[in-house]
């Protein structure tokens, strides 16, 4: 299911992206391809520009083992 996002003054897509939905640099091309034209509008999105970011699920987290140093 696609969303759309609205760009804030100074966003940049991957800021964008990363702020309201935890993606990251590597999912900017598919957030590209779902917005023609959206590369165009250079670095810095102008505010109200509307995004709409493709089904794309965010990263799970790393597992880390945990250390016990106390019993």
């Amino acid at each position: 299911m696609a969303d759309t996002l609205t760009a804030r003054q100074g966003d940049t897509l991957d800021g964008l992206i990363w702020r309201e939905r935890g993606l990251g640099i590597e999912d900017c091309p598919a957030v590209l391809a779902a917005n023609p034209g959206l590369a165009s509008l250079g670095p810095t999105l102008p505010a109200g520009t509307a995004v709409t970011i493709p089904a794309i699920s965010a990263p799970a987290l790393p597992v880390r083992d945990i250390v016990q140093l106390w019993s």
